[in-house]
């Protein structure tokens, strides 16, 4: 273990190997990697009597976010808990799933028979054991964040006895829900964000179509080497679901284009922070995994949201320029292309495929043990929230017994980064009955 201070905060390293396989504990063996936070000034016997907070990052495929000292909720957590930031297995500094590491499995086949212990399940497996090993059997409070908290939700159906309280922001998922379902509720979200955005800058959406226009016409390279197609354009979109991505939007659009000797060109400046927000080089099973959190042996996934965006022909760029239409962006959905496109993907096309075709994905809720839960559960759901479905996520509130919710509108989807403190004061009153 490695310690060191940041403003306000001591910081451990740790390091946990975990079974591959837990159904093999004693097969082949990964890493996952943790960050602990604590109040700095506390002697070793304050410190170790602190109740320890599992912090499950979104996703997925994300490691959890590098906070400086106290930022965000920290300030509030550490007053209270002993943190720990889980890198969950593939991401971050816990061992590697990516298009440099993924050959060492061997073909596409044996990478996707790998990457199918990266779900829910497995993720909640790696945290009991490391649970065990850190607090001596105690439970403990997690705080997930989207993906993070259908992570809790899988916790709490299968070994809720490691659990002291659960708290969840904009994580509820649906309990039944097919990766169509998701989507073909998700497009309409979508749609009501363009029309929000457009609303708040209107002229955003001519420049949306001189943009679509203009990558119809051209063949545009990207800095790191990816494709910017008009396909790839559009899921920008996927900015409207934060705090203030609407406004990261309107800066970026309004700086699109530069005069050239041959005319109008995108920007060099724009081009390079479309990559930042395009690219999946620093978390690629977010597109790999994506559509496998929702499969629970419903069949396969088949790219779910590729399918259900043909239900939604208003999002087609090329008709909307036709027809004179603003040109709609969309969100968090990943497609065939993105394996195309983005140079992090391409090698991991087949693989992404075979894992699209994969009908024997194992439930990851368990409706009749929610039912009977036991555990304080406090959740904040966000009022329209881009990447979670509201309604979905009230009908999983009223299936986990005693889950107090917190609906509101005050925060996007990152609210848990944008309210810091507040929310997790808040849940964790919910969460004791205080409010």
């Amino acid at each position: 273990m490695t310690t060191y201070r940041q403003p306000g905060v001591v910081v451990t390293d740790h390091h946990f190997p975990v079974p591959l396989d837990h159904a093999r504990p004693d097969g082949e063996q990964i890493e996952v990697y943790g960050r602990e936070l604590v109040a700095a000034g506390l002697g070793d016997a304050e410190r170790d009597r602190r109740p320890w907070l599992l912090y499950l990052e979104g996703g997925p495929g994300f490691g959890a976010r590098r906070f400086i000292g106290r930022q965000a909720w920290i300030g509030r957590a550490v007053r209270e808990f002993r943190v720990l930031l889980l890198d969950q297995r593939g991401t971050g500094r816990s061992t590697p799933a990516n298009r440099q590491t993924l050959p060492l499995r061997g073909d596409a086949a044996a990478q996707a028979a790998y990457l199918t212990h990266f779900r829910a399940d497995s993720i909640v497996k790696d945290a009991e054991l490391i649970r065990r090993r850190l607090t001596g059997g105690a439970p403990w409070t997690v705080l997930g964040q989207s993906f993070g908290g259908f992570c809790a939700v899988h916790y709490l159906s299968t070994a809720p006895e490691g659990l002291e309280r659960v708290l969840i922001t904009g994580g509820l998922p649906s309990l039944d829900a097919t990766a169509d379902d998701v989507y073909t509720a998700a497009y309409p979200r979508v749609r009501r964000k363009n029309d929000a955005h457009f609303t708040r800058y209107p002229r955003d959406a001519e420049r949306v179509r001189a943009i679509a226009a203009h990558l119809l016409d051209h063949e545009v390279t990207l800095p790191g080497g990816g494709l910017l197609t008009v396909e790839a354009f559009q899921s920008l979109g996927i900015l409207l679901g934060s705090g203030d991505g609407t406004h990261q939007l309107h800066h970026l659009l309004e700086g699109a284009f530069v005069p050239t000797p041959t005319g109008p060109a995108l920007a060099d400046a724009f081009l390079e922070q479309v990559q930042a927000h395009l690219s999946y080089a620093g978390h690629p099973l977010y597109a790999v995994l994506h559509e496998a959190i929702y499969a629970q042996g419903q069949g396969p996934t088949a790219w779910a949201a590729e399918r259900v965006r043909a239900d939604f022909p208003e999002f087609d760029a090329a008709a909307a320029l036709a027809d004179g239409r603003p040109v709609l962006l969309t969100g968090e959905t990943v497609h065939p292309w993105h394996f195309t496109t983005d140079p992090a993907l391409r090698p991991l096309r087949e693989t992404a495929e075979l894992l699209a075709e994969r009908d024997d994905w194992t439930p990851l809720y368990d409706p009749d043990a929610l039912a009977a839960n036991r555990v304080p559960v406090a959740a904040a759901v966000y009022h329209d929230d881009m990447y979670v479905d509201t309604a979905h996520s009230l009908e999983t509130a009223a299936a986990i017994r005693g889950l107090r919710t917190w609906v509101t509108d005050e925060f996007e989807h990152d609210g848990v980064r944008a309210g810091g403190p507040r929310v997790l004061d808040r849940l964790l009153a919910l969460s004791r009955g205080e409010l």
